[in-house]
């Protein structure tokens, strides 16, 4: 009897604890609106992804403090995939269906988004993507912030073959081995094609992710523009940047000799890396710190003060780039649809967010296409200076709609008004 007692009691204590526990849950959930921040913080990627995770951290904090969204705070739940591709479905998943989380705000490389991408759909969550991307994908459940292809490589290609660019006949695609790299390259051949560049005048070189020695690529590139004015496109990522550019300046490979325009590095990545030998390679972006307007003035501003604030790594030398401006434009925007929806149920803030303006730090209005759930955004070539910074050398007079579906790819044409 006593042992039936003390069965009884322990269950009572238990069905006690679970009610407090889902009253505590439901409680806390109701005071917060939790989004999940999924982002490398160790391994090849955190050279890049970390400083995403801290501008979304601060976007956050700067919402929260003008009342959060819908009278409620939100709750950030940071989590690191760790540079481990099949770890980024499991952490959304996790995010998702355990944390409860509403939107989802992270992946760089696409080999990351592309394991998300089942996971999402399959939950119906929402993932806002901030990085350039190799295109030739739609997803309902994902918001692209970063540039598609005709948003970034192809006006860089056209600048390196007009005047200003030098003129460039031969070209080099040097990429880290994955998908974004092959498909950017892919459609990069078709557009050279298109314009009478031979297949004997392109050479393609890839390297694993993580890779450090640069000497025999560096000498190859070296060789082949003998052959005459050669330019290198790098769709590098990671912390391969650092020995790739600290090899350049080994081999004494200058900017005036054989451009390099990189589409992944940006001031994060210049940090790390002794610039001067660097004058004058470029990179094609929607965004630079350097350039002028009041209201990338006031980012910079706010982003050095919060760096300073949390005793970031580095925070005497913290600087801005594209991909981090994307995130906090996509975070801003996500806010704006959940208030203009009234929810933040998927479907309502999916179609809220088609058409959503921001005026961003590039100093351009920023629409998003209610279409194919792509910014429309401005494009810029930079110059490396000295000091890691950039000088925007040339930009498109207007923001560009994206092209997910590649004109040069056979098989789109009838996906163009996409």
């Amino acid at each position: 009897m006593s042992t039936r007692r003390n069965f009884i009691s322990s269950l009572t204590r238990v069905a006690a604890g679970a009610a407090l526990l889902a009253s505590g849950l439901s409680a806390h959930a109701a005071d917060t609106i939790k989004v999940g921040i999924l982002h490398s913080l160790s391994g090849t990627m955190a050279i890049s992804e970390t400083s995403l995770k801290d501008v979304a951290l601060m976007a956050i904090d700067e919402i929260n403090a003008k009342g959060g969204v819908l009278g409620k705070k939100i709750e950030p739940v940071v989590v690191d995939p760790a540079s481990n591709w099949p770890l980024f479905a499991e952490k959304a998943r996790q995010l998702i269906a355990k944390d409860h989380v509403v939107a989802i705000f992270g992946c760089w490389t696409s080999v990351s988004r592309k394991s998300v991408l089942p996971v999402v759909k399959e939950l119906n969550g929402l993932l806002y993507y901030p990085v350039q991307y190799e295109g030739e994908e739609l997803e309902k459940n994902v918001f692209y912030t970063g540039a598609a292809p005709n948003q970034q490589a192809i006006p860089a290609v056209e600048y390196l073959m007009s005047k200003d660019g030098g003129g460039a006949k031969r070209f080099v695609l040097l990429g880290t081995d994955y998908v974004y790299p092959r498909t950017t390259n892919k459609i990069l051949r078709a557009y050279l094609h298109s314009k009478g560049v031979k297949d004997d005048d392109i050479k393609e070189l890839y390297t694993p992710f993580g890779h450090a020695d640069y000497q025999t690529i560096v000498a190859d590139i070296k060789k082949f523009s003998a052959g005459g004015k050669t330019a290198v496109i790098s769709t590098i990522n990671g912390d391969s940047n650092v020995p790739f550019y600290k090899e350049l300046g080994n081999a004494g490979l200058k900017a005036t000799d054989v451009p390099v325009v990189a589409f992944s590095v940006g001031e994060e990545e210049l940090r790390g890396v002794d610039t001067k030998p660097l004058i004058g390679h470029l990179a094609a972006w929607n965004y630079f710190e350097s350039v002028k307007n009041p209201t990338n003035a006031d980012f910079v501003k706010k982003w050095k003060a919060y760096a300073a604030a949390k005793h970031l790594p580095n925070a005497a030398t913290a600087v801005t780039n594209d991909p981090m401006e994307a995130t906090y434009v996509g975070i801003h925007m996500w806010a704006q649809a959940v208030e203009k929806a009234k929810s933040t149920d998927t479907d309502k803030v999916i179609a809220a967010m088609g058409g959503q303006t921001y005026k961003a730090p590039s100093g351009y209005t920023l629409v998003m296409d209610p279409t194919n759930h792509h910014l429309h955004k401005p494009v810029m070539i930079g110059e490396i200076k000295g000091d890691g910074q950039f000088s925007v050398v040339w930009k498109s007079k207007e923001a560009i709609r994206a092209q997910p579906w590649s004109p040069y790819i056979k098989g789109n044409e009838g996906k163009q008004n996409l």
